[in-house]
């Protein structure tokens, strides 16, 4: 992420307690390397504990907390992500890392708040893995993917209601444990399948289009009243989505791909109907509507022939 290298950038210029001698041997200097341990995870753990150290660490890391680093962990996940796209394994390369960054990032201010340490983090992610899959670790057999999926949500069913006994002291509902962070269109998706397996579901796709029809027409209604009221159009937008999100999922379709798909698909027309203009010596910006539909129209066709 541009944003958080440039301030690293600044953060490799931070002095730091390692001192050397100049070579006039008179004025005293910092020595800002990082010595390597031949461990590179080690390494990367020092690394974070230098830059958040009071006095001598970089001053943006060290005011930053749990709070304000999650949206930059957000968007390095995502940038992963667009690497994997785009089938660039040099940037994929890079990403994981910013991502892991991350990571030793929250474990650090953990720490410093004595609460968990990265190896704290780490064991626990072995111990995890290693209870979800006793076919590997263990003596259970398990003869195809699909029942190692039907086992792992059982798994994860018990992990949540423990979680939700500890939490609440209460029972345990079957939409716990659904990352109120997600985007939106994810959460919904995931929201409607974990509702599903406990049998609130549609049988099949075509009741799920009659509810979209359904929240269309109460959303025309609500652009229809005489005195719009805009919360109650976000609120009948809002209907719309999910029921899309549903219906993606009872087609088999990542609701999040399939608008990726489209934004790609837009922008590459787009550009294309910018082309079109310049190669017809037209300022796209200062044609009309239906000019610009005609070039959008063309378009299409080239993609067709």
């Amino acid at each position: 992420m541009l944003i958080m290298r440039l301030v690293h950038m600044g953060a490799m210029a931070m002095p730091d307690p390692a001192t050397r001698k100049s070579s006039g041997g008179n004025n005293p200097s910092r020595d800002r390397s990082l010595p390597s341990s031949g461990d590179p995870w080690r390494d990367l753990v020092t690394l974070m504990a230098r830059l958040r150290t009071p006095g001598t660490g970089c001053p943006w890391d060290i005011e930053q907390t749990f709070e304000t680093i999650a949206p930059y962990t957000i968007e390095e996940a995502y940038e992963v992500a667009d690497a994997i796209e785009r089938k660039d394994m040099g940037e994929l390369k890079g990403e994981l890392g910013d991502l892991l960054f991350q990571s030793v990032f929250h474990a650090r201010m953990a720490e410093e708040a004595g609460h968990f340490t990265i190896d704290d983090v780490v064991r626990s992610l072995v111990d995890k893995m290693v209870d979800r899959h006793p076919h590997v670790f263990g003596d259970t057999v398990i003869h195809n993917a699909a029942a190692q999926t039907g086992a792992w949500e059982v798994m994860k069913a018990a992990e949540r209601a423990r979680k939700a006994e500890r939490v609440t002291d209460g029972p345990a509902s079957a939409l716990d444990g659904v990352a109120l962070a997600l985007p939106a269109l994810m959460r919904a998706e995931k929201l409607t399948k974990r509702a599903g397996r406990v049998g609130f579901d549609w049988p099949a796709p075509g009741p799920v289009l009659e509810k979209l029809r359904e929240e269309i027409g109460e959303l025309e209604e609500a652009l229809a009243a005489p005195v719009k009221k805009q919360a109650h159009i976000a609120e009948e937008l809002g209907d719309m989505l999910f029921v899309v999100a549903n219906l993606c999922r009872k087609l088999s379709v990542d609701p999040e791909e399939a608008l990726r798909n489209a934004n790609a698909k837009f922008v590459k027309r787009f550009a294309g109907m910018e082309a079109l203009a310049r190669s017809r010596g037209q300022d796209f910006a200062s044609l009309t509507l239906d000019e610009q539909e005609a070039l959008w129209t063309d378009v299409k066709k080239a993609e067709r022939a």
